[in-house]
């Protein structure tokens, strides 16, 4: 139970690993909607995470409980925190380069506002 729960988790890490740097790379080429279409995969991505999270700990306590040998873990859990904190950094890398997009376009959209007023289209009847 424990292994399978370490293993699954890791997995996720490397998933969520390949969905950033796909985000990274569609910044980089200006494909900006393809960001839109992993958010939602990886929200999801992320609480399964954070699920897994509190399963694993709930079996590593049954375990001990039981008098099994945790320590056999040990590995595994070190690849699984070495993977999450290589997700983390990704994140952040991801993070510094969607903020300044974000602000170019606010930029852009404060000055199309601060010119042409809140409405950029004038409907009348």
């Amino acid at each position: 139970m424990v292994s399978t729960l370490i293993n699954a988790m890791i997995e996720k890490t490397l998933s969520l690993q390949n969905h950033i740097m796909e985000d990274i790379e569609d910044i980089k080429a200006a494909r900006h909607e393809k960001l839109l279409d992993r958010n939602e995969i990886k929200l999801e991505m992320m609480q399964d995470l954070a699920s897994k999270k509190e399963d694993l700990n709930k079996a590593l306590l049954q375990a001990i409980q039981n008098g099994d040998d945790v320590n056999q873990y040990r590995g595994s859990v070190d690849t699984l925190e070495k993977e999450l904190k290589k997700l983390y950094m990704l994140n952040a890398r991801l993070g510094s380069i969607v903020e300044p997009v974000r602000k170019m376009y606010k930029d852009i959209v404060d000055e199309i506002v601060s010119e042409y007023g809140s409405s950029v289209v004038e409907v009348k009847a």
